[in-house]
């Protein structure tokens, strides 16, 4: 009886660990599919700020790891910090590979905009991964912004 016991307290054991290793292989191959990403931001006469007040600057986006076809946005606030009105404008530079502009790109909807002395705005920036990526593992870039004076 107490050898039954231990028998099926065994198969119980066995059978847990087996669907504990099925659902970490899971895991792992899904993360292997994502792509890293990562990208530090740049400002020229604005701030750039995590949050709505404009108290917590920002410096960089993790974008998390992203599949192909995926995509991702990211809320970041802007403030004119200058003396006259600017307009925004946004550029990519330094792609790590070079290869990853093109299939990865990346927008935001507050180009050409407009904003006075002292005001902050919201602004959304989109990465996507095109669903036809391949051969790139890993990238960074730097996402410029800058406010060109309209005084």
């Amino acid at each position: 009886m107490a050898a039954q016991k231990i028998s099926s307290i065994i198969i119980v054991a066995i059978t847990l660990a087996g669907m504990l290793l099925t659902v970490t292989a899971a895991s792992v191959i899904s993360v292997n599919e994502a792509l890293p990403t990562r990208g530090s931001i740049l400002a020229i006469n604005v701030g750039i700020y995590s949050d709505s007040g404009c108290s917590q600057k920002l410096t960089s986006i993790d974008w998390g790891d992203i599949s192909p076809g995926g995509t991702v946005t990211k809320t970041i606030y802007v403030k004119n910090t200058g003396n006259s009105q600017l307009m925004l404008k946004m550029t990519k530079t330094n792609w790590n590979p070079s290869e990853a502009n093109g299939p990865i790109s990346i927008t935001w909807d507050r180009e050409s905009t407009n904003i006075n002395a002292g005001q902050s705005v919201q602004a959304v920036i989109t990465l996507s991964v095109s669903s036809t990526i391949s051969g790139i593992t890993d990238f960074s870039v730097d996402i410029v912004i800058t406010g060109v004076d309209m005084g």
